[in-house]
């Protein structure tokens, strides 16, 4: 029995998903047709405790979404909203404000997939002619691009393809994952261009 389907997406993998901007999916949040979600830590509110997934007021953080100039790294938020909840929570206590980063900022993965359905988004497939690709290698690179970019590289190949396989029986329609000696074959090329960088 496989591993269940990937529960969230970071919002730069949304962004490489479906080949769009930060502020674009910044606009669709504000005008409420996503919901960008983030983890927090408990907080007391004086008769409720606000902690884990919360829906973040991209409104509030919006100079973070910038097409043109530079973007601040950090904002702090004052509110936030519990899943399926239509009121925002105000924070009481300042110390409490919640710093914010973009690599902080997640999509529920069921988002995702209705977002996608809705709007008529597919994934682009890797071979445009004869049969359809087995393994969705194209969206797998495009994974890697963004696990490099925001945690470096595995300190060993094999923890690499380790993650790579769980990868594929995350994001594959039927759970299904290459051999180790394909995974290798696909990074290790790869490996040796950044090794030889550092």
């Amino acid at each position: 029995m496989g591993l269940p389907m990937r529960a969230l997406y970071s919002v730069h993998e949304v962004v490489f998903r479906w080949n769009c901007s930060l502020d674009d999916l910044a606009g669709w949040a504000v005008t409420d047709r996503l919901k960008i979600v983030m983890a927090i830590e408990p907080i007391a509110q004086e008769d409720e405790v606000l902690a884990g997934l919360v829906v973040v007021p991209i409104a509030d953080i919006l100079s973070m979404f910038r097409r043109w100039g530079s973007s601040p790294e950090k904002r702090t938020i004052r509110r936030v909203r519990v899943l399926d909840s239509a009121d925002w929570t105000m924070i009481a206590d300042p110390e409490d404000y919640i710093e914010v980063e973009l690599a902080d900022l997640m999509i529920l993965a069921d988002h995702v997939h209705r977002f996608e359905a809705e709007h008529g988004l597919t994934r682009r497939a890797t071979d445009p002619g004869g049969a359809p690709a087995r393994y969705d290698w194209e969206g797998f690179y495009i994974a890697q691009m963004v696990r490099l970019h925001e945690r470096g590289l595995p300190a060993t190949q094999g923890e690499w393809i380790v993650e790579a396989q769980d990868w594929f029986g995350q994001n594959s329609p039927g759970g299904e994952v290459p051999d180790e000696r394909t995974v290798r074959r696909r990074l290790s090329p790869i490996w040796r261009a950044l090794r030889e960088t550092e």
